[in-house]
Parts: C-alpha cells; structure tokens; sequence
C-alpha cells in the first residue's frame, strides 16, 4: 500500500518515530479525508496495540471492545477478562506494553478516540491518569490518538487544561487532497481523465480520499457522478444523512448552518446566520461555527481591512453544496441524470460557486503561478453594500501584498475560452474602482483571472486583465 501525497504529515510522523522521548500525537481532520490510513500505512511496522472506538456505543459494550484489541494485541489463544473500567484496562494495557523490549518504538493507536469517552465513562481521566504516570515515562513509546470530530480532540486533548495540559507533543491536522494530490490518486487507480473532467469531479465531491476510492477506470465524469450520487445504491447518495451525525452532538443545528450558507454562495457573517437558523443564543452560534471550522466544512474569510469579528463564513465542503443542490431533493435517478443538468441554470450558479471555493482552497498554486509564493500575502474577500447614491461590489479573493500591490482575482467556470465582453468588463471597472474609493487604498490593483482554459485575448482583456491564472496551474 502506497500514500498519496501526505509529505509534511509523514515527516512529521517519521521524526517523532525516531526521538528517544515519549510522543503523543493527536490526529485530526473531517470524517473520510484518511486519517486511519495514512497511521496504519506509514506505521503499519511500529503499531503494537490498535484500540477503535465504537459511535455511540456503550461503555461495557467499549470495554468489550478493547479486550478483544488487546487479546489481538497479545496474540492470546483464549479471551482475555473484560476490564471493569477503564483503570483496570488501561493498567491491562500497561502489562502488555512492559514485555515489549524498549530498545524500539512501540506505537499505541486509539483511533476515532472521542468516541471511546462516553457519558460518565471516565475514559478521559483515566487516559490521562495512564499517560502521566506510565506512558510518560517510557521513551520509546509512541501514542498517537485520531478522532474526527475536530473540536473535541482540540477542546479535549490539544487545549486541555486539567493532566492533558501542554501533553501533547505534535497536532496534525489532516486536509483533503488538493487538486494535484487528487490526480496523482487516481492516476494510481488507472483512471484516466482529463483535468477539466478531474476538476468537475473535485467540484462534486472534493478531495476526500474515501469518495474518491469509489471511482472506476473507464468511466466519464459524468457516468461517476450518476453512479455514486443518483443511483439507488450509489455510495454518496446518503452520506450526508450520516455526515454530521457522526461527528456532533445535537447535529441539527451544524445542518441548518450548512444549509444556510449553502443558499448563499457569497456567504454570511456571524449575525446573519444567527438570523437565518434562528438561532437565540450567541455562545451556541459560535460553539457550532468552531466545530464546523475545525472540521473543513466551512472557511472563516476576514474581508479586507476589516477584523475577525466582521468575519464571512463560506460553505467549504464540496459535497454538502453538491448534495443540497443535486441530490437531496433528486427525482432523477435514471442514467444521465447527471449529464441532463449541464446547462441548466442551478447548474450554471453551482458551477460557479464550487470553481470560486476551489480557487480559494489552492490560494497557494495561484501564488506559485504569479511568482509571489515569497512574498508576505494576506488572501481575504471584501464586499460593500450598496447605500444611497452608491454601488455594491463584491471580491471572493483579494491577495494582499507586501510589494504594495495586489491581486484582485475574479474566478470564471468555463468549458471553453472565456470572454470578456463590454458589459462584464465595465463590471470589472466597477469593482476596481468602488474597491479604491471605499477602502482609500494606494497599492497597486491588479485585475487578474482565474479560468478553466483562459481568456481571449480581446479588446476588453488587453490593458485591463494583469495576470491569469489557468485551471492546469492549480494542479501544480
């Protein structure tokens, strides 16, 4: 088994493997972007003791759980005495861990761990009982927990402030595949498509590994796209209904959350998606939106001169804009019921939408390709509502120099050359120049696209349009 992509992550990894101190190391990242895989595969000849959680399980049902791991651990012929608490487990675990020779790493792996900790289960004091009076001690060992549930591993473990505090020896927090990473899967596949069709694929689904595993060889975007998310049994069809229930408690209200933003493709400061839940309380709001954040379904943009707390939040995750779109309410479940939308109006807004939060996502490609990757750039969005005797403008991506110039990128899906015509290069104009006015700004302004296969060279580009990015530089 080979890993994708993944460098820094194994680094990482490859460097605590190799200290003579004890590590622990916290894994996270959304449910399905491949945080068991790449532990099990880049560690697969250190891991000694591998314990998973069960969702909304039991403690006894937990603690059966674990006998069965370590009875597997321990290589036993015969079942090992179910623990009466997780004291009595975890100095189970220690018995084991001191007949391993200490001259090599030994990992312990507790993956999904925030859903070992169930209610009054003392799971977590005793884990933290374990780590700091045996665990710690001994140098060679290496435990590393993984939970997808992002806000509980950093609340819990990473800023915990009672015998966790300041443990943790190195955080890594797992992201889906970019665009490049993407393609390099599912050429290891033997699938082979074109980038424009990789990047329609990427559009639906994003880059999580899980989903992408499901595509054969031999088929078109759009025949993949019927057959996960239309068919009867078509593998994305109902992931969302599982999505946010395995990751939150009171999961309903992080659903309306994604649905609001998911009708509003400019996105929603913290007010207004107060207003749209109808919400009441603002510590909940904003308990939601950091649990939301640090899983990778949404993105927190600071406009430009603004603070963080004139934040706009923005759908991030790919497939719930999809699913909300497309599939939720789908009637068409026949083949080609994905080919039939091409064209249509929600598809043509969809497109948009998903290009622009795929542009935002490879910020750092869009730097490489201008030459700025060096430079000290704040990205950000800005928008100015109209008032009397003004016009309303708004940029989903400003690139903030230090050389005292910036980037205003406008991001264009196409399947074909872009046009800039009279009309949308007076907008263009429109913007450039509400933007000066209403932020005072001296630096330099430099309109730059962002398309699929570029923009004619017109009379309305030339002298206008500084800098272009094409779709096969976000691959880079």
């Amino acid at each position: 088994m080979t890993i994708i992509g993944r460098r820094v992550e194994q680094k990482m990894l490859a460097a605590r493997l190799a200290t003579n101190e004890p590590e622990l190391i916290a894994v996270y990242g959304r449910r399905r972007v491949g945080k068991t895989y790449l532990v099990r595969t880049f560690l697969k000849d250190t891991i000694v003791f591998e314990f998973t959680g069960i969702h909304e399980a039991t403690m006894k049902i937990q603690l059966e759980n674990f006998s069965q791991a370590l009875q597997l651990a321990t290589k036993s012929p015969v079942a090992l005495a179910i623990p009466a608490n997780w004291l009595q487990a975890f100095m189970m675990l220690e018995s084991f861990i001191s007949t391993l020779p200490s001259d090599k790493p030994a990992v312990i792996f507790f993956d999904e761990f925030p859903w070992i900790e169930s209610r009054k289960s003392g799971f977590l004091q005793a884990f933290d009982h374990w780590w700091n009076a045996f665990a710690s001690k001994r140098p060679n060992l290496k435990v590393i927990i993984c939970g997808s549930a992002a806000s509980w591993m950093i609340d819990k473990i990473i800023n915990n402030r009672g015998g966790l505090h300041n443990r943790v020896t190195q955080t890594i927090r797992l992201l889906p595949f970019t665009l490049a990473e993407t393609q390099q899967y599912l050429q290891s596949k033997g699938v082979i498509l074109d980038q424009y069709s990789q990047l329609q694929l990427y559009m639906a689904m994003g880059g999580i590994p899980h989903y992408l595993r499901n595509i054969n060889p031999g088929e078109s975007t759009a025949q993949i796209i019927d057959r996960l998310c239309f068919t009867k049994d078509g593998p994305l069809k109902n992931e969302f209904n599982n999505l946010y229930k395995s990751l939150f408690a009171h999961s309903e209200n992080h659903e309306l959350v994604i649905r609001a933003l998911a009708s509003k493709g400019l996105g929603l400061n913290r007010n207004e998606i107060i207003t749209e839940c109808s919400f009441t309380s603002g510590g909940t709001t904003s308990r939601i939106l950091q649990e939301l954040e640090e899983s990778g379904f949404i993105t927190r943009y600071i406009p430009f001169q603004k603070n963080t707390n004139e934040s706009i939040y923005k759908l991030s995750d790919e497939y719930s804009l999809f699913y909300l779109k497309f599939i939720e309410h789908a009637k068409d479940i026949t083949d080609g019921a994905w080919l039939r939308q091409f064209g249509t109006p929600a598809y043509i807004i969809w497109s948009g939408f998903a290009f622009e939060s795929v542009c935002q996502k490879h910020v750092l490609q869009i730097r490489r390709k201008l030459g700025i990757e060096g430079v000290l750039t704040n990205s950000s969005t800005w928008r100015h509502i109209p008032g009397k005797g003004t016009q309303g403008a708004q940029i989903d991506l400003l690139l903030d120099r230090q050389d005292r110039c910036i980037n205003m990128c406008e991001m264009k899906f196409s399947s074909s050359e872009f046009v800039i015509d009279k009309k949308y290069a007076a907008e263009l104009d429109m913007k450039v120049n509400v933007f000066r006015a209403e932020t005072g700004t001296k630096k330099t302004i430099f309109p730059t696209m962002i398309t699929t296969y570029g923009a004619r060279r017109n009379e309305y580009y030339l002298g206008r349009i500084q800098a272009e990015i094409l779709m096969e530089d976000l691959f880079t």
